[in-house]
């Protein structure tokens, strides 16, 4: 059993601070730049940062699904999902850009072993990015 990552990046035009702000808050934004692929989403204690729970049910693909009960944890310009149902972790990163600033989202787990966990490797992660691409894509859009 492996480790499987992927990440994705995208520059907004918004000072890092601003940026982070959106990414930690998962009560009025995150809501807002979630894509058809999350369902049920709600926030469970918190809402902005540190200390944040928030559940959904992310649908992969057409047959595989993931219910994600997420603590939140900010250190710095990082802001930490970690799955209590999964080795699930996903860290958004915001750093400053010309005029804007770069978001990176990375997300890991520990994929399945032998032949099962060779597919896992190669086909989740192209997957994942996609799903990436249009969350990012809509955060842009949140940040302009």
């Amino acid at each position: 059993m492996g480790q499987v990552s992927a990440s994705s990046s995208i520059t907004v035009a918004a000072d890092p601070k601003r940026a982070l702000d959106a990414v930690a808050d998962y009560v009025t934004v995150r809501p807002r730049i979630l894509s058809a692929h999350y369902r049920d989403y709600k926030v469970v204690e918190g809402g902005r940062g540190e200390g944040t729970v928030a559940e959904w049910i992310l649908q992969a693909t057409e047959t595989r699904q993931r219910d994600v009960r997420a603590t939140v944890s900010v250190a710095g310009s990082m802001v930490t999902e970690t799955d209590a149902n999964s080795s699930l972790v996903t860290t958004w990163t915001v750093a400053p850009e010309d005029t804007g600033s770069k978001i990176t989202l990375t997300t890991t787990w520990q994929g399945a072993g032998g032949v099962k966990g060779i597919f896992e490797g190669i086909f989740a992660p192209l997957g994942l990015k996609k799903i990436q691409a249009e969350v990012l894509g809509n955060l842009q859009r949140e940040l302009a």
